[in-house]
């Protein structure tokens, strides 16, 4: 289904999704939407009777939550009320993300057709214009954080699944197949081995890579380690701040008039391919998965912008969002505390 079709159907989506149904194999398998190479929605239904939304699969946050009655939106919103499976304690919390934050109240009830008993929270208010975009219903939060009662740590107290392990496919452009597999891996979406790099517990997936190359040539940047999280919820490849002119100017980019690092669209195949060396694994990004192709001008816009932080634990940062998962089937063991990388199909 594409994300358009779906605008076009919101006026009547609520009485469409009562008779929306499941087939059983979407157990531990949940289709995703891409919109627009930027975000990555699934289908939950809340509630009992189920009430739907679709939700930014974000492995980069360990929180579940809809938009509600109590939050003023445009988006489809829970009710509570009409839940007979729904109780709170009426707990409120905040969070706050690199593009908005929002405020909301604990509650509890089933997660169709997951879970019969996850924490969610029930949003209040959403500033910030990235919450108001169309399908942002609400995150369903994958952190490695097992304190913050994630989806997957319930499925697994519930029986759910044996093994703490999702994997996600993320597909590219209009191509269709995007899904998150809870409980394992689907071996058709991936080739060869697994290459597993070791994840920090009680963090948003966080790995220490020992090497960074350009055109495969060294640079000296993680030559102490770096530090990054993968993070399915971010849509590009962020560099630490004091790298990100440098590694542009590498990579042949120049600066547009709104100050967007650009590239001529049609030396696409003649620039460098990054590498990232990760637990001895030398993965590659070749050009085309760091730029974004346009259908106007002969101009490419980059995939890649500077973090919000310079250093985490002592180390340069960066954040592996989706420009680099697309290139790479990912798989995160809660279980083993690590995160996979796999060739694509």
């Amino acid at each position: 289904v594409k994300w358009e079709e779906i605008m076009k159907e919101r006026g009547l989506m609520k009485e469409l999704l009562k008779y929306s149904q499941y087939s059983s194999n979407q157990l531990n398998t949940e289709d995703l939407i891409n919109q627009k190479n930027l975000a990555y929605f699934g289908k939950i239904g809340v509630g009992t009777p189920p009430q739907y939304f679709y939700v930014h699969f974000d492995t980069g946050s360990s929180t579940l939550w809809v938009n509600s009655v109590y939050c003023k939106t445009q988006h489809p919103l829970f009710n509570p009320h009409k839940s007979h499976t729904y109780h709170t304690h009426n707990k409120p919390f905040s969070v706050h993300y690199g593009t908005g934050s929002v405020t909301r109240v604990y509650g509890y009830d089933t997660i169709t057709v997951i879970v019969k008993h996850q924490k969610i929270g029930l949003s209040k208010n959403e500033p910030g214009s990235h919450f108001a975009k169309p399908l942002h219903d609400g995150l369903m939060g994958l952190a490695f954080m097992p304190d913050d009662d994630t989806i997957v740590d319930t499925m697994i107290k519930e029986g759910l699944i044996e093994e703490s392990v999702f994997a996600f496919y993320l597909s590219r452009d209009d191509q269709k197949g995007s899904e998150v597999v809870f409980g394992g891996t689907n071996p058709s979406h991936y080739q060869g081995q697994i290459n597993w790099v070791p994840a920090q517990r009680n963090s948003h997936w966080q790995v220490t890579f020992e090497g960074f190359e350009v055109n495969h040539k060294k640079t000296d940047w993680c030559k102490s380690g770096c530090t990054a999280i993968v993070d399915t919820g971010t849509s590009m490849l962020e560099c630490p701040p004091h790298y990100v002119a440098s590694l542009h100017e590498m990579l042949g980019a120049h600066k547009d008039s709104s100050g967007d690092y650009v590239f001529e669209c049609s030396k696409v195949n003649s620039l460098p391919t990054l590498t990232f060396i990760m637990n001895g694994a030398h993965l590659h990004l070749p050009p085309s998965a760091y730029l974004y192709f346009s259908s106007h001008g002969s101009h490419c816009k980059s995939g890649i912008k500077q973090s919000h932080e310079k250093y985490r634990d002592g180390h340069p940062y960066w954040i592996l969002g989706d420009v680099f998962l697309r290139q790479f089937y990912s798989v995160f063991d809660q279980g083993r505390a690590r995160v996979g990388f796999a060739t694509l199909a």
